[in-house]
């Protein structure tokens, strides 16, 4: 694992004369844990640099070259040879483009340690939404460089897990400093107008006349401007190193950052906090985010800095208290940032492969998105999509419901007819407001897969799963259309489960990760007892022409009516209560629970031939309110149950005579019926099934469930 870090051209990563990028990346990336990983690379003119892996990128200008053009270029052929995990990307959004332009499917972090509007790259609404898609990650100096970064994006799709903010980090001093305080007000920066130098020399000059024991350092240079300050009070000390400046800081009482324009961030007043200095600041910027404890201008004027100034001199005990302030409360400490970018790098890296999401794991927010059937009046409440919501509830996530159909249905309009674009369009806010761990889809068909791409482009953390219900064999109703439509989006999945075993679908594609999961029970919805009474019913059956059709299809063929027929009548003294059949419409919610609290048997039987392990979800219903499970053996539920928890049978005739030795011992049926139903509760129920799904997209270790064979 390789970061490779690029500078500003011509930013010197020296500590002869350092930036302030020089400095933010030596001091977080010498006690970074991913040190040994580091390289930086830059274009300094000093032969000293840093004491990090450097490598000096000396570019050659052509007579119409770009020099920065070719900077970068050298760069992506070094980095093609090193090919890191991370190319990180300092103060120059232009490199970035560059960068997506010649290198893809790497992970690029851009910091912004300047106004995001004034910089080649990173001007225009478009550039920056364009960055938004190729970063990883863009991280801001300051609350303010990021609000600057978001204008004209208020309404737009904006990845908040995109938008960091990594303050600039000093060395906090100890509170033994104070009692070397000098009486000295300091000004460190550039001597011009924007600093606000104008305004201090004119008010320093007042200052230094009224307090004769007191005076100014003036460290700094500027060739631009001329501002002059002669008193011989005040020392015009030019530029200092760094240590030099620190050093001055260390005996610093006062120390004036007056800026006049909206600085990013501000190191003097940073580091002047840092180590016990009482600092004023003007409110412009990200200022006061450099000083937890600061007299703050609100006008910069001559009057208002002589006063502020007058006021720390007089009043010694509250210059004090706010030295002994400034250094209790400092916190962008150089260790606390250097965490806080390894965090970030390891969050993306997995280094345990799963570094991210066990940080997180019993706080996810889950995003399921399938049918809750809200529009059909609690018909169909009890399904599959509530069930698993369940589960991930009961783990401790926060789930948010997203009904596909609901929304399509009622969203539908003349210029949407389908409702289709107004679904994907909702989703994709939805989940840039929500912003989800894990997206778990079931038999959303109208999502669309371009949709899911771009989620996952979007939100990298983010995981994808699928769940589907319904038959996948051959011979089985609608084979073709359920192939096409568990395929339509595997690829873009984390993981796809179904209750069919993956081991016999060959359609399948190899490499993709495919999960057989069990239809789950829930114990809030699987009540009933059957097995601790007397029940007048021997078989329950129940079919449906289709869940949200609601009633049967005139004209409809359906293998199973036949095998019902033969079977009543091969089955003497039996009482079967059947519906879906025989103009018996089905029965649904309530009403069905009612009715199959008088059954003592419930025949799990499917469409098509029995293939491994699928069952439809009628056999939570079955087991789990404590009725026997009558099931084909083809369906190798013997891999998990035994035959005194489930009834096999081989053919209609063997199902026959179990059913009737059944129905007449009533001891038999209530030990099968109660340990059918104490395993599957216990070992195929929701919470059980909703933590297999999690672990099993988030790539977590976890035990061997049952059925896992």
């Amino acid at each position: 694992m390789k970061i490779s870090i690029l500078l500003p051209y011509k930013e010197n990563f020296s500590p002869e004369y350092p930036g302030a990028v020089s400095l933010f990346v030596y001091e977080t990336s010498k006690i970074s844990k991913f040190k040994k990983n580091i390289t930086v690379f830059g274009n300094t003119n000093f032969r000293k640099t840093f004491n990090l892996k450097y490598i000096n990128i000396d570019t050659k200008k052509g007579l119409f070259d770009s020099q920065t053009k070719n900077y970068v270029k050298d760069f992506i052929k070094l980095e093609r040879r090193i090919n890191s995990s991370i190319i990180e990307v300092h103060n120059r959004p232009s490199y970035i483009h560059i960068i997506d332009q010649n290198i893809k499917n790497k992970i690029l972090t851009l910091y912004f340690h300047n106004d995001p509007l004034s910089m080649d790259g990173s001007k225009t609404v478009e550039q920056r939404k364009k960055l938004l898609k190729i970063c990883y990650k863009i991280i801001f100096n300051s609350a303010w460089s990021k609000k600057r970064f978001l204008e004209g994006l208020e309404n737009k799709f904006i990845n908040s897990n995109k938008l960091v903010i990594f303050y600039q980090s000093a060395q906090k001093g100890s509170l033994s400093l104070l009692n070397n305080k000098k009486k000295w007000i300091t000004f460190v920066g550039k001597l011009n107008r924007a600093k606000g130098y104008d305004i201090f020399t004119k008010s320093i000059k007042k200052i230094l006349d009224k307090n004769k024991d007191w005076k100014a350092l003036v460290i700094g240079d500027e060739k631009r401007e001329k501002i002059n300050l002669n008193h011989p009070n005040a020392s015009i000390l030019g530029f200092k190193k760094h240590d030099e400046v620190i050093k001055i800081f260390k005996q610093t009482s006062i120390t004036v950052a007056c800026s006049r324009w909206d600085e990013p961030f501000g190191r003097t007043s940073l580091e002047a906090s840092a180590n016990g200095c009482a600092v004023i600041i003007t409110d412009k910027g990200g200022l006061p985010e450099t000083v937890t404890d600061a007299k703050i201008l609100k006008k910069l004027n001559e009057k208002s800095l002589t006063k502020y100034i007058s006021q720390l001199i007089n009043d010694t005990q509250l210059r004090k208290s706010l030295q002994k302030r400034s250094i209790q409360n400092f916190y962008l400490t150089h260790e606390f940032v250097s965490k806080k970018i390894d965090n970030y790098r390891s969050e993306k890296l997995f280094l345990n492969r799963s570094f991210y999401f066990k940080s997180k794991l019993k706080n996810l927010r889950i995003l399921h998105v399938t049918n809750f059937n809200e529009r059909l009046d609690g018909r169909l409440f009890f399904n599959t999509g509530r069930r698993l919501n369940n589960g991930f509830i009961r783990l401790g996530h926060s789930v948010l419901g997203f009904s596909d159909r609901d929304i399509q249905k009622y969203y539908k309009s003349i210029g949407d007819i389908k409702g289709k674009k107004t679904l994907n369009d909702k989703l994709k806010k939805t989940c840039y407001n929500y912003k989800p761990d894990l997206i778990v889809t079931g038999h959303a068909d109208l999502i669309s897969k371009d949709q899911i791409q771009e989620l996952k482009e979007d939100n990298p953390n983010t995981k994808f799963a699928q769940w589907f219900l319904d038959p996948l064999n051959k011979k089985g109703p609608d084979f073709e259309r359920n192939k096409e439509r568990i395929l339509d989006k595997i690829d873009v999945m984390d993981a796809s489960f179904i209750t069919t075993s993956p081991s016999v679908l060959n359609f399948l594609p190899k490499g993709e990760k495919n999960y057989y999961i069990p239809n789950p029970s829930d114990h809030s919805f699987e009540t009933l007892n059957n097995f601790k009474k007397s029940c007048s019913v021997d078989v329950f059956f129940a079919l449906s022409h289709g869940v949200h059709r609601g009633r049967l299809k005139s004209g409809k063929e359906d293998d199973r009516i036949v095998f019902l027929d033969k079977l009543q009548k091969a089955t003497a003294d039996v009482k079967f209560d059947l519906y879906g059949i025989n103009n018996v419409q089905p029965i649904w919610a309530d009403h069905y629970f009612k009715t199959i609290s008088n059954a003592k048997m419930g025949l799990n039987l499917s469409r098509g031939d029995a293939i491994k392990y699928y069952s439809s979800d009628r056999i939570t219903q079955i087991v789990g309110n404590g009725l026997v499970c009558l099931i084909d053996e083809k369906t190798q539920y013997r891999d998990f149950f035994k035959d005194d928890e489930m009834v096999f049978y081989k053919n209609l005739s063997d199902l026959s005579e179990k059913i009737m030795k059944i129905s007449k011992d009533d001891n038999l049926r209530k030990k099968i019926a109660k340990r059918g139903k104490e395993k599957y509760m216990k070992f195929f129920n929701s919470t059980k099934v909703a933590n297999f799904i999690i672990n099993k997209s988030l790539e977590l270790k976890d035990k061997k469930y049952l059925w896992e064979k």
